[in-house]
C-alpha cells in the first residue's frame, strides 16, 4: 500500500471548521470533510480576523471610479484597508503550503464571480471580481493548487486538484526531509507517466533540468525543478495524452502478455477514443499486468493512483481519469 505525503492547505474557516459565516452558520462541504483524514488544514476567516465578529452585517464589493472598496452597507464602514493589511500580513506568514480551498463568491475569500455593486444601496450587480483576500491569494499563490469549494464538486476539477496537492506535498516532503539530487531523480521517475499525461513539454523541461544537475548547485536544481513542476498542472490532462501514456505503458509489456491480451487492450483503447469506455478500465488492465509480472518500477508509478483511492467517490468509479 502506497503511503502519501500529507498536503497542507489553507481553507476558509466556515467550511466544516467553525460557525463563522456572516449569519452564524457553518457550511458543510463533503470534499473538505473527506479530505480531513489525508490533509493538514489551516483554517482562516479574514472577516473575523479584521474584527467584524459573528454574526455580522454583510459586506460587499463596491466599484467606485475603477477602484473596488469593501463596504458594510448597514454600518457604512469601509473595511478595505483593514482587509488589505490583514491579507498581506497573513499571506506573508504562509509558507510550506500546497494550496488553498476558499469560499466561493465571498467578498473576502472568493476567487472570481464575486458580485460588484455600484453602491451600498440595494441594486443589481454591475460586474464580478475576486474577493480582496482571494485576489491576493491568486497573486501570490496562483501557481499552487487554489480552488473554490463549489468548483470541487466537478469531478475533472477535483481530480486535477487532488493530483496536484498530493504531488506537491510529495515534493515538499522530499525537500523538508533533506532529500538531494538522487531523491529528486527517484521522485521524477515515480511520476514519469503522470507528468507525461499532463504536459509532455513540461516533462521535457524537467528532464533537461535533471540532466544538467551536475553543472549546478543542488539548491538551484531544486528551485528550477519546483518552478517547472508548479506549471505542470495548469490544465487537465488531454484526452489524447492519456491514451498516448496508456499506449507507452502497454509497450513495456510487449512479448510478455499474449496476443489476445494486447488485442483486448487495443480494443479498450479504441472504445475510449470513441467515448464508449472509461479510462479507468484501461488503467486497471495495465496495472493488472504490472502486478502479474511483478514490475515494481511500473507499480511505483503515481499515474495509477496519484492520490488515495479512498478519496474517489463511488460515482467517480466509472470515470477514472477520463478528462
Amino acid at each position: 500500500m502506497r503511503e502519501y505525503a500529507r498536503p497542507r492547505l489553507v481553507v476558509s474557516q466556515c467550511l466544516e471548521f467553525d460557525a463563522c459565516r456572516y449569519n452564524g452558520d457553518m457550511i458543510h462541504n463533503a470534499v473538505v470533510k473527506r479530505l480531513m483524514d489525508f490533509v493538514d488544514f489551516v483554517p482562516v476567516c479574514p472577516e473575523v480576523e479584521i474584527g467584524l465578529g459573528t454574526p455580522r452585517e454583510t459586506i460587499r464589493i463596491v466599484g467606485r471610479d475603477g477602484v473596488h472598496k469593501l463596504l458594510q452597507p448597514a454600518t457604512g464602514n469601509d473595511v478595505t484597508e483593514a482587509m488589505s493589511q490583514f491579507s498581506d500580513r497573513y499571506l506573508n506568514g504562509v509558507s510550506a503550503t500546497d494550496g488553498f480551498i476558499l469560499k466561493s463568491r465571498s467578498p473576502s475569500c472568493g476567487l472570481k464571480e464575486v458580485r460588484v455593486y455600484a453602491g451600498v444601496e440595494k441594486g443589481p450587480a454591475i460586474g464580478h471580481a475576486s474577493g480582496l483576500f482571494g485576489g491576493k491569494v491568486m497573486e501570490r499563490f496562483g501557481v499552487y493548487a487554489v480552488e473554490e469549494e463549489g468548483r470541487l464538486n466537478n469531478f475533472t476539477i477535483r481530480d486535477r486538484f487532488y493530483t496536484k496537492i498530493f504531488t506537491l506535498a510529495s515534493f515538499r516532503a522530499l525537500k523538508e526531509g533533506g532529500g538531494g539530487i538522487d531523491e529528486l531523480h527517484e521522485f521524477h521517475e515515480r511520476n514519469l507517466y503522470l507528468f507525461m499525461a499532463y504536459s509532455n513539454p513540461t516533462l521535457k523541461v524537467l528532464d533537461r533540468i535533471l540532466k544538467s544537475s551536475g553543472e549546478r548547485e543542488e539548491v538551484e536544481v531544486m528551485a528550477l525543478y519546483e518552478k517547472a513542476l508548479l506549471k505542470l498542472f495548469n490544465r487537465a490532462a488531454r484526452y489524447d495524452s492519456n491514451l498516448n501514456v496508456a499506449q507507452a505503458i502497454a509497450t513495456q509489456f510487449d512479448g510478455k502478455v499474449s496476443d489476445g491480451e494486447m488485442a483486448f487492450f487495443h480494443e479498450l483503447a479504441d472504445k475510449y477514443s470513441d467515448k464508449k469506455e472509461p479510462f479507468s478500465s484501461i488503467v486497471t488492465l495495465l496495472k493488472s499486468w504490472a502486478v502479474r509480472f511483478e514490475d515494481d518500477r511500473m507499480l511505483r508509478q503515481t499515474f495509477f493512483a496519484p492520490y488515495p483511492e479512498k478519496l474517489l467517490e463511488i460515482t467517480d468509479s466509472g470515470k477514472g481519469r477520463d478528462y
